[in-house]
């Protein structure tokens, strides 16, 4: 809606880098290690804008279709991010456009991630989802299938596998905790065991309600949509 006051968004965009800070340096990280994607599902192009004029670039969207549209009606300046479920007939539509999917999750959807970053002439960076709690509701790997997919995908020259995320349970961060720490054994030892490259780094977890508790885990990406844009319509 044209006219709408979005002053709060640079407050809280302020707010949630703040808590950022103040969880790295509780646990002795520093803040720079984590970077931000400002999630914009159901969100319009003018909220995306006046966080670009914050001085914020990084977004991730859920649906290829308002990835698709936001970044044309955005044009350069702002980096995408794939956050949600990616159906193999739409990689065509992303390689080139996001700057990364976080949701590689299974052997045929690389093998087209492959194919079509190989005709653009381009490397995907993607992570991998696994699915922690073995949610049915949730899309993602299952725990013991992380390591072969990893050493599968990291053979694909035009596919860079960066890490792992999740979406865990919704649980409160107390209990949530676990899963953070879960992600993060899981990629200390598939990196010990098959030594992946050193780019295979990130971990991607944690969202608006508790990306403090995952960046004290070791998260090196955290997902925040409501506590930066307000509740979705």
């Amino acid at each position: 809606m044209s006219g709408m006051d979005l002053s709060f968004i640079p407050r809280n965009l302020a707010d949630v880098k703040a808590r950022i800070a103040r969880a790295a340096e509780r646990i002795g990280r520093d803040p720079a290690g984590v970077r931000l994607v400002a999630i914009t599902k159901t969100k319009g192009a003018d909220h995306v804008r006046a966080a670009l004029d914050a001085g914020h670039t990084l977004f991730g969207e859920n649906y290829v279709q308002e990835l698709l549209s936001k970044s044309q009606l955005i044009g350069t300046g702002a980096e995408w991010h794939l956050v949600g479920h990616l159906q193999t007939n739409k990689v065509k539509k992303v390689v080139g456009v996001a700057a990364a999917i976080q949701t590689l999750d299974r052997i045929d959807l690389a093998a087209e991630v492959e194919k079509r970053a190989a005709a653009a002439g381009t490397t995907m960076d993607c992570l991998v989802e696994v699915n922690l709690a073995g949610e049915a509701s949730k899309t993602g790997t299952a725990p013991g299938e992380v390591a072969s997919l990893v050493r599968a995908f990291v053979s694909l020259p035009h596919v860079r596998v960066r890490g792992l995320m999740c979406v865990p349970p919704f649980l409160p961060p107390d209990q949530v905790r676990r899963y953070f720490k879960n992600l993060r054994e899981m990629l200390a030892r598939i990196t010990n065991e098959m030594d992946p490259g050193p780019g295979f780094c990130e971990l991607s977890m944690g969202m608006s309600g508790d990306f403090e508790a995952a960046v004290e885990e070791g998260a090196t990406i955290v997902r925040v949509g409501t506590a930066i844009f307000g509740q979705r319509g």
